[in-house]
């Protein structure tokens, strides 16, 4: 991803030129961390320093990060640790549609002439203090910034730190009742909005009543014993003097945070309007898809251009990383500029969710998994939008619109989003079906223990390795061993290789993904993808994917080759007088004899023509042929029903 459109939240400092914030004498005073095998005992140990109850601090610590140390990587918005302590004034943000790669609408029939320009970056001391807790717990323990980042018990004394100076600061006890706690909890969240410090408290009381137990992603048991009998004390939320949430029929489950902030709506010179199209959705048009993504910079920034017409995209919801807060800008009825493919954006929400795909960032907190999973399982059961991986995409998975626009697809949310914990957030865990030669799979490594190679994480330096984080995909081999090249994707590289770049999906399988299975040897699997036998490691000790029963399609009998699409279409005789015809373009791909895909279901043969202002002439544009969605590679494709003979995955 190359962005052009630039809105850093500050300019990039050197780690060294940060103003120091700790004395001499408080590092000197910095108490020594515990064993680095024993998170348990850290957590033990800054509980007691601070006088914080053991299982508040678990609990705060297992709704930002379940606990984990990350390798020392910051978070999607600049978070380090398990205790999420966020320093963004290191960091710069740019929102991921830029001016210079993909078209958000994706429809050539109405080229974007929306131009907004550039944010100017704010200033240091204008980044909210929830992006700035590092500092602060620097300051309380007097442990250096970088112990803080990299040490996951210096971060714990650092969450525990905060914690307690939350509690004096409303003048509430440093008592032994986790009760006490609620209104330092919902400070820690470092909302700014009632509703949404109240969410933040909430989950984090609700795991703390019911306990949790795993094992981190670097190998540390931890344990939180349920606390019967738990007594939220509520009267020191109303401390914190916190805003309202401006609601004005937001379109959200009541059991999240939300607020109105609307997207910008209004003509412009030339013609042209932003920053969305107006719709009668559901009537007109059912809605199909719920598009993942993530912003590629920061809350705040990625909202105020949303809120401006001229901007090139917009989306239905965004969500904040610390605390899961949701802004909703465009009602479901209206179609937002957001997903690069004007048939999908036409049938579907978009999501997009605060942080980076991997530009120095690479996780994404629980508490923001937490309500985006329940946003989704909202929309999806009130718009009928299947609860699978075929439906509920990531912006990686939405195809170009023809062959020219593939190149320029999306990348996020990235191979660091962890869709097996998200889709079982869901509500839909993603189990096998089906026995163990069945004739598809789905992609489902362990997410902790799966750790592929990557390159690109740091923007400092581009080719550097990515540190081992766990990731959802699987790398895509011509041939059933280590060293063999990965398959190609002539759409995404006409004439090179696939890389191992974290922002390079060519090669690449998601968990949840279903596929056919063309062949088998020993620990490897192989699968028809992008028109060829594709292999992965899949060893029965460590498998990598799960059985799936399901329907598949190959081309039918007297076919040699039939096209695939990146749209559903309709045929030229559909089209009204005075709607020009949208070319049925079939991408660059060749699906041929003999090749099997897992069939989604059927599309619906729809062109949503919204080209004026005023949406008295909108017109949904439908057809007789038949389509069918397919996972023909990374992304979801269309065949035409009439092409392709449908049969049991075997």
């Amino acid at each position: 991803m190359r962005r052009a459109l630039t809105i850093a939240v500050v300019a990039c400092l050197p780690l060294a030129t940060l103003p120091a914030v700790a004395s001499a004498a408080q590092a000197a005073q910095a108490a020594p961390a515990a064993e680095p095998g024993d998170r348990q005992q850290a957590f033990a140990a800054a509980a007691e320093e601070f006088k914080v109850p053991e299982s508040v601090l678990l609990g705060v610590s297992y709704l930002e990060s379940r606990w984990d140390a990350h390798a020392g990587q910051p978070s999607n918005n600049a978070g380090f640790g398990p205790m999420h302590l966020t320093d963004a004034a290191a960091f710069t943000g740019s929102n991921h549609h830029g001016a210079d790669e993909e078209d958000p609408r994706g429809d050539e029939s109405r080229p974007q002439t929306n131009a907004a320009e550039p944010a100017e970056p704010p200033a240091e001391t204008e980044i909210p203090a929830s992006l700035r807790t590092l500092e602060k717990a620097a300051e309380l323990t007097g442990e250096t910034r970088e112990r803080l980042r990299s040490d996951a018990a210096a971060n714990i004394r650092g969450g525990a730190a905060l914690l307690a100076d939350h509690q004096k600061s409303i003048g509430a006890p440093l008592s032994d009742d986790p009760g006490e706690w609620y209104g330092a909890v919902a400070k820690y969240s470092g909302a700014q909005e009632a509703e949404a410090a109240k969410f933040f408290a909430d989950e984090v009381y609700a795991t703390i009543a019911a306990g949790q137990e795993r094992v981190t992603d670097d190998g540390h048991r931890v344990r939180l014993d349920p606390v019967a009998g738990l007594d939220k004390i509520e009267k020191w939320l109303e401390k914190l003097g916190l805003r309202p949430a401006r609601r004005d029929g937001v379109e959200c489950p009541p059991t999240i945070s939300c607020e109105w902030i609307p997207a910008g709506y209004a003509q412009l010179p030339n013609g042209g309007y932003g920053n969305h199209d107006l719709g009668d959705r559901p009537r007109s048009q059912k809605i199909d898809y719920i598009v993942i993504h993530d912003m590629e910079g920061y809350f705040g920034p990625s909202i105020g251009l949303v809120k401006n017409p001229a901007y090139r995209a917009s989306w239905q919801y965004s969500l904040r990383s610390t605390d899961g807060h949701v802004a909703q800008h465009i009602k479901a009825k209206d179609v937002g500029w957001q997903a690069g493919n004007w048939y999908i954006n036409a049938k579907s929400i978009g999501l997009e969710h605060e942080g980076f795909l991997a530009e120095g960032h690479t996780w994404y907190t629980e508490a923001m998994y937490r309500t985006s999973a329940k946003l989704v399982r909202y929309l999806a059961l009130r718009h009928g939008v299947p609860l699978d991986r075929a439906h509920i995409i990531g912006h990686d998975n939405v195809p170009g619109t023809i062959p020219g626009t593939v190149q320029d697809m999306h990348e996020d949310p990235g191979p660091f989003w962890d869709w097996a914990h998200y889709m079982k957030l869901v509500g839909a865990p993603l189990h096998p079906s089906g026995g163990p030669r069945s004739g598809a799979i789905m992609i489902r490594p362990d997410f902790e223990s799966n750790k592929p190679y990557f390159y690109g994480c740091d923007r400092q330096n581009p080719s550097a390795d990515c540190p081992p984080l766990p990731a959802h995909t699987v790398w895509l081999r011509t041939e059933p061993r280590a060293d063999a090249p990965l398959v190609k994707d002539i759409g995404k590289h006409p004439t090179g290789e696939s890389l191992y770049s974290v922002y390079d999906h060519s090669a690449r399988a998601s968990t949840g993904q279903r596929y056919a299975v063309a062949d088998r040897q020993g620990d490897w699997t192989a699968i028809w993808y992008l028109g060829q036998k594709a292999w992965f490691h899949n060893p029965a000790s460590a498998p990598t994917a799960i059985p799936s029963a399901g329907l598949v399609v190959t081309p039918k009998p007297g076919l040699e080759t039939v096209p695939v699409y990146g749209r559903a279409y309709p045929e030229r005789e559909a089209y009204p007088e005075g709607i020009p015809y949208q070319a049925v373009t079939p991408l660059q791909y060749t699906f041929s004899a003999g090749e099997r895909y897992t069939l989604s279901g059927p599309a619906a043969t729809e062109y949503y023509r919204a080209v004026t202002f005023d949406p008295a002439g909108h017109t949904v544009v439908r057809g007789e042929t038949r389509y069918l969605q397919i996972q023909f590679g990374h992304r979801v494709m269309f065949v035409k029903a009439d092409d392709v003979r449908v049969m049991s995955a075997g």
